[in-house]
């Protein structure tokens, strides 16, 4: 569709759909005389996340699960998702998954660790990646020292029930 001078128009192009079609084809696309918004990754996977809680919860056998969900993955517009849920009774929300514990969070901590030094060490001792694991190792070490400095300095200094040590005169 060009116009004067060979320059392209807007005339017979679509809104807000990446197919070609109008109002009166019959196209999908155009149901109710507006365009059918496009269902997102983000509501397939929560159209999934209720279908699979169905499952777990008997609501639904393996195989009609499985067919749900295959037709949520596929569906390309957003009113074709409340139809596979809409024999579901209303459920708990699926449940985030559950923040990391502090022995993972470590575990992470000492693999990088290890593979930083191991890195370090392949790479001589004149390597900037070597200088900069010494100089992270000595800030940690220094910290560490500070910390039971100021653990000893508190056992002695009468807190929670430490020892009464002054030097001086008595008071």
């Amino acid at each position: 569709m060009a116009g004067p001078a060979g320059r392209p128009t807007v005339t017979g192009m679509t809104t807000g759909t990446t197919q070609d079609g109008d109002r009166n084809s019959g196209d999908p696309v155009w149901a109710a005389g507006a365009p059918r918004l496009r269902a997102s990754d983000a509501e397939r996977a929560a159209t999934v996340a209720v279908l699979r809680d169905a499952v777990a919860r008997g609501l639904l056998d393996h195989d009609e699960g499985g067919a749900r969900m295959t037709a949520a993955y596929a569906a390309r517009f957003r009113d074709e998702l409340p139809a596979l849920t809409a024999d579901l009774p209303p459920g708990a929300e699926p449940e985030a998954a559950a923040a990391a514990g502090w022995r993972s969070v470590g575990s992470v901590a000492v693999t990088q660790l290890r593979s930083d030094v191991q890195a370090a060490v392949a790479g001589g001792p004149r390597s900037r990646r070597f200088l900069l694991t010494l100089l992270v190792a000595l800030l940690l070490l220094g910290v560490l020292v500070a910390l039971a400095g100021l653990a000893v300095h508190g056992l002695f200094d009468g807190g929670a029930g430490g020892f009464h040590h002054h030097f001086g005169p008595p008071r």
